[in-house]
């Protein structure tokens, strides 16, 4: 089977518009052993944490670290998805993945996620360059309007960094210089069926709102960084180990270990949910 890459028109528009959908990345078979483990595991269930929109409904995720031999660990590590990220960040260092988070918002409960930019949180961990840092959003459940997908203004991740400070629960930006790039830029939003893949900059600004459908909108977000890329205040080691791939046939055929040992994040530990300095500042953003 012939390795997967993106074309030079993928690179382009992701360089461009600061986010790509690449179609069917991964099969339903594969998406329905992912979307099985994950509301079964009880190892994921038990370290989800909620963090609260504005108006106090609950997003919840599960966020971990180093991606082991589990099911989403070979998600994680698969050739397909490694090769895209480093053609992405541009073919000049070593991938290594940052974290992964699992999202699940459930019907009429799961709550909205505020305007932001993943950088907005990463800059807490003094990582250098934003340009070398990227997330990829595979959908496990259809995505749409109705459940609440991922919007994205197009073009925004060249604004730099935009200040951001607490809105509920969480971390959103500057609502003024939001609304000026929603003056400036396209709002999208990302209709995303199972196995499609969306690979977006960490300085473009996205959001999503409450799912307040008879769905569950549920989907992975893998971190990814270049090893050439510091980070000054981050404790984890993931982010400065080169990702050892595993073959695109591995996540259906290889036998999968438990996922008890992952190294999951406490809420308590997250820097970004820390309010000193900068982020006080903008406090009542939203």
């Amino acid at each position: 089977m012939a390795r997967f890459s993106l074309n030079s028109s993928q690179v382009e528009e992701y360089n461009r518009d600061g986010y790509i959908v690449v179609k069917g990345l991964f099969s339903q078979e594969e998406i329905d052993k992912l979307y099985r483990t994950a509301v079964e595991n009880s190892v994921m269930q038990n370290n989800a944490m909620d963090l609260n929109d504005q108006s106090g409904k609950k997003t919840r995720l599960s966020l971990w670290f180093t991606p082991g031999d589990d099911v989403f660990g070979y998600l994680i590590r698969s050739e397909r998805m490694v090769n895209s990220v480093w053609q992405l960040l541009g073919q000049e260092s070593q991938v290594c993945h940052f974290h992964t988070k699992l999202m699940q918002k459930e019907p009429k409960v799961g709550g909205a996620w505020e305007w932001h930019q993943d950088y907005g949180y990463w800059y807490k961990n003094q990582f250098i360059f934003p340009d070398q840092l990227m997330s990829v959003m595979v959908a496990l459940t259809p995505a749409n309007k109705e459940n609440g997908c991922l919007q994205v203004i197009k073009g925004s991740h060249k604004m730099g960094r935009v200040n951001h400070g607490f809105a509920g629960e969480q971390v959103g930006a500057d609502s003024e210089m939001v609304n000026h790039a929603l003056k400036t830029m396209d709002l999208v939003y990302c209709d995303l069926q199972p196995g499609d893949a969306l690979f977006f900059h960490s300085n473009l600004l996205h959001r999503s709102e409450a799912n307040l459908s008879d769905q569950p909108r549920w989907s992975l977000i893998s971190c990814y960084n270049s090893q050439s890329n510091l980070a000054y205040a981050e404790l984890s080691n993931s982010w400065k180990v080169p990702v050892s791939t595993v073959p695109d046939h591995a996540l259906l055929e290889w036998e999968a270990k438990s996922f008890g040992d992952a190294d999951f994040l406490k809420k308590e530990d997250d820097p970004a949910l820390k309010t000193t300095g900068w982020e006080a500042e903008v406090k009542t953003v939203g």
